[in-house]
């Protein structure tokens, strides 16, 4: 298990996020959702118990729209620069949704898998195991 900093662009919200080994890899979301929320052509994420992420700097402010599956999915990002945290979806129970990239060290992180392939743009390669919406349960 290793514990990862975070920190938004303005440096007003900071946390902190716990990876075990084979959580240490993006997962890279393609989905339409995400690509309007982040203006680029995937998100990189990772999925964690909502315990493995600790807001040490900052009050994140809260969005929340429907997803796919009908249920709530909260967005925390910082208030003064909007970048994303992590997003709960409801239907995840105690799982998180947090932005990977933004850790210290996400620049080294892999690729481990791809979902929403299905939206992925056309001119984009795959990059790793690629699920046509989520995996398997």
């Amino acid at each position: 298990m290793s514990t990862y900093k975070g920190r938004c662009h303005c440096g007003q919200t900071e946390w902190t996020v716990k990876l075990n080994e084979e959580q240490q890899g993006h997962i890279l979301c393609h989905c339409d959702t995400c690509k309007q929320l982040g203006g680029g052509a995937f998100s990189l994420n990772q999925i964690v118990n909502k315990d493995a992420v600790k807001i040490t700097k900052g009050t994140p402010k809260t969005y929340t729209y429907y997803g796919d599956s009908g249920k709530a999915v909260n967005c925390y990002y910082c208030p003064n620069c909007t970048t994303h945290v992590y997003h709960h979806q409801t239907v995840m129970g105690d799982d998180v949704v947090a932005r990977t990239i933004l850790l210290e060290g996400g620049k080294n992180l892999k690729p481990a898998a791809e979902i929403f392939g299905k939206a992925r743009l056309p001119w984009q390669r795959e990059a790793a195991q690629t699920f046509e919406t989520l995996p398997p349960s």
